[in-house]
């Protein structure tokens, strides 16, 4: 039986990536901050196919937590690492954009670190047995976006952090290799319902895409096609160009 654990299995991707492949005859390690949900996502999937544990990966106890995650699933073929957050703003407030790096940034170092001395130490990986890390990041880490610019740069941290990893693992031969997921809008608790964002996905849309993707160990997975054009043409921009741009998603309630 194959082994996965996802950070940030409480909703939104997470939550429908791990019922997926639960119906595929996997064992799920869940791990979030809201207990209720978690509890709920168990008693769907059944105990004897998936555990899980209470985690805010902001603070330093959520690595016990992972490793009692460990211990009750094993050795994780795949660690899928969702959890993040983002928010528009407009009003320059502090705590919005700390949080939001606090999450995005701190909190992805702290897991991928960790799981990554996980595998070094663990002989049942080996150059043919990888642990496949995935994370999902974002389109958005493209470009610098102002309305979401701590969300934006904390997204082109994690691909950065991720490849820098990657390298890192080949040279000192740890037997990992990476996924970086980037989506584009997908219909999930992150997105502030009163704004209209432009093609948008259902989770279920996005589910599909990421199991596709991971199935075939692609090492960037960007969906779909509409997202990859937009990302290509993005790139083409002079950096003059964009910042004089005005890149939003409308407030239909003003």
């Amino acid at each position: 039986m194959k082994t996965a654990i996802i950070i940030g299995a409480t909703s939104g991707i997470g939550r429908e990536v791990a019922k997926r492949l639960v119906a595929d005859g996997w064992r799920i390690g869940a791990a979030g901050r809201r207990e209720e949900r978690l509890a709920d996502l168990q008693k769907e999937c059944g105990e004897e196919s998936l555990a899980y544990e209470v985690m805010d990966i902001t603070k330093p106890d959520a690595l016990p937590a992972l490793d009692r995650l460990l211990e009750k699933t094993g050795a994780p073929d795949l660690f899928l690492h969702v959890s993040g957050i983002g928010k528009q703003n407009w009003q320059l407030d502090e705590s919005v954009d700390v949080a939001v790096m606090e999450t995005n940034c701190t909190g992805l170092a702290r897991m991928l670190l960790h799981i990554l001395n996980y595998v070094k130490s663990n002989p049942i990986y080996s150059s043919r047995n990888k642990a496949h890390i995935a994370v999902v990041t974002s389109v958005a880490g493209t470009m610098g976006m102002g309305v979401s610019a701590a969300y934006s740069a904390s997204k082109k941290m994690q691909s950065t952090y991720v490849s820098a990893l990657c390298q890192l693992c080949r040279m000192a031969k740890i037997p990992a290799q990476f996924s970086d997921i980037r989506p584009g809008f997908v219909a999930t608790d992150i997105l502030d319902p009163k704004y209209h964002y432009p093609m948008m996905m259902t989770v279920e849309e996005a589910a599909g895409h990421i199991l596709k993707g991971l199935k075939r160990k692609r090492r960037v997975i960007i969906f779909d096609w509409r997202y990859r054009v937009l990302v290509a043409f993005w790139r083409l921009i002079p950096r003059g160009l964009w910042e004089r741009m005005d890149i939003y998603t409308k407030d239909y309630s003003a």
